[in-house]
């Protein structure tokens, strides 16, 4: 049976690492992608979606596509050995961000979904 390291990184009450079931496990590995800003980390400058700096673009329908490229290629990039993305769609109002990821996963060929919604306002 396989193990997954749960998103965020915890220890469980034994003091060992969290464990997650395989989609809480993908559902954090697209989580960290979409909401790292690319240079944040040190040893992967290029890691990241960068998507948080579009929350406050206005918005329009040039910028609904550009968000759907952007994470399009980078969930294609950094996790398309685990997941085939069949659809992205996101959405801007106010200071908060909706991105919903629709995904295969390659090696079950099973279906899923993950969504996530960011506020940045106080």
């Amino acid at each position: 049976m396989n193990t997954y390291v749960a998103f965020p990184y915890h220890t469980d009450g034994r003091g060992r690492t969290g464990e997650a079931t395989r989609a809480a496990w993908l559902h954090g590995l697209i989580e960290q992608l979409l909401f790292t800003v690319p240079g944040e980390r040190v040893n992967r400058p290029d890691f990241g979606c960068g998507l948080m700096q579009l929350v406050f673009a206005p918005n329009s329908p040039e910028l609904a596509v550009t968000v759907q490229a952007l994470v399009q290629a980078s969930l294609q990039q950094w996790l398309g050995h685990l997941l085939r993305i069949d659809a992205v769609a996101a959405s801007s109002e106010d200071a908060t961000l909706t991105v919903t990821v629709r995904y295969t996963v390659l090696e079950t060929q099973q279906a899923g979904e993950a969504s996530f919604t960011r506020s940045l306002s106080s």
